[in-house]
């Protein structure tokens, strides 16, 4: 019995530039950041947290030692605050930038009416 050879066509995933759907995976660090420099983030993704404390520590030269030691939590915790799904509170970011010889600032003010009618 003879084999028959079979070639079948893949088709090419369309992509949907118009959807604005949700990232089911975080965004590695590096991208993430590079990311924020070109401007180019998702608005659901320019305050996330955890990497915006990453930033503001590589920023100040500090280690996640360093900086561990400086607010009395271990390396752990520092590494756990930097990540995606952190939620840490607004008292441990406040201490945070402190260390790292910044100011934190929380603001809430009235979204213009040209962002309202989207």
């Amino acid at each position: 019995m003879e084999k028959k050879r079979v070639i079948v066509k893949r088709s090419r995933i369309k992509s949907f530039p118009d959807l604005d759907l949700p990232r089911v995976r975080p965004r590695s660090f590096v991208e993430w950041k590079t990311l924020k420099r070109w401007g180019e983030l998702p608005d659901s993704e320019v305050a996330v947290s955890g990497y915006l404390l990453r930033m503001v520590r590589e920023e100040a030269g500090l280690t996640q030692t360093q900086l561990a030691s400086m607010l009395e939590v271990t390396q752990q915790a520092v590494a756990q605050a930097e990540r995606w799904q952190s939620n840490p509170t607004v008292g441990f970011m406040t201490q945070w930038a402190k260390a790292c010889g910044k100011e934190l600032e929380i603001k809430i003010s009235t979204q213009d009416t040209a962002r309202r009618t989207q």
